[in-house]
């Protein structure tokens, strides 16, 4: 979100504390992430991450309650983006369909989240988060809460709901995972595009066989 006082006079300021909460968010993370990738997660103390952002241990804590938040916080925004997708989807679009675009979409534009990205920063941020057990382990409260979220939005988080959530998230993952391994062996994300996008369409009509309410 971009506000400022100039173009949003009534709900500027708000706008402006938010943004400037989220900037330093992001420069506290960019600083941790910074010093993880030169010397390791497990070397790096919080205190010297607070020094190098420039601010105190406590204040630190406020904005990232664990070590591994400092690393998982790129992953927040989108922790209900599955969710968004399926409540925002156009009139006569199923959810598994507005979803498979969703993905399709990310590949094309190399969405890190999808694994299909072989920018230099990006993988040695994937090598760090799947190089390192307690992020890993930490992951999966994000992923907790992303089929949370799909659960609700696909049918209020009723049981079949949660499974179906569950069903396709792990689905996501695992091409991600996929895509990353081969970025992560030497291959040009350009060059994986087209089996990666092939297998997500099989995979999404896996889930619509398995998911027929979904689909």
């Amino acid at each position: 979100m971009r506000m400022t006082g100039e173009t949003n006079a009534a709900a500027g300021p708000v706008g402006l504390r938010q943004l400037k909460k989220q900037r330093t968010y992001e420069a506290i993370s960019d600083a941790a992430i910074a010093l993880f990738l030169e010397r390791g997660f497990e070397k790096v103390s919080v205190a010297e991450v607070a020094a190098a952002a420039e601010i105190s241990k406590p204040t630190l804590f406020r904005y990232f309650p664990a070590k591994e938040d400092l690393v998982l916080h790129r992953f927040a925004d989108h922790e209900d983006e599955a969710a968004r997708v399926v409540a925002d989807r156009p009139g006569g679009h199923s959810p598994l369909a507005a979803l498979r675009a969703r993905f399709l979409e990310g590949l094309t534009r190399h969405d890190p989240v999808t694994g299909l990205n072989d920018a230099p920063e990006v993988l040695a941020f994937h090598q760090l988060l799947y190089g390192t057990p307690s992020l890993v382990a930490r992951l999966y409260a994000y992923q907790d809460r992303s089929e949370r979220a799909l659960a609700d939005a696909l049918d209020g988080g009723s049981l079949e709901a949660r499974l179906a959530a569950a069903q396709i998230l792990a689905v996501q993952r695992v091409l991600a995972l996929e895509n990353w391994r081969r970025v992560d062996a030497g291959e040009r994300a350009r060059d994986i595009h087209p089996d990666a996008a092939r297998e997500a369409n099989r995979a999404f009509d896996q889930l619509g066989s398995g998911l027929p309410r979904y689909a």
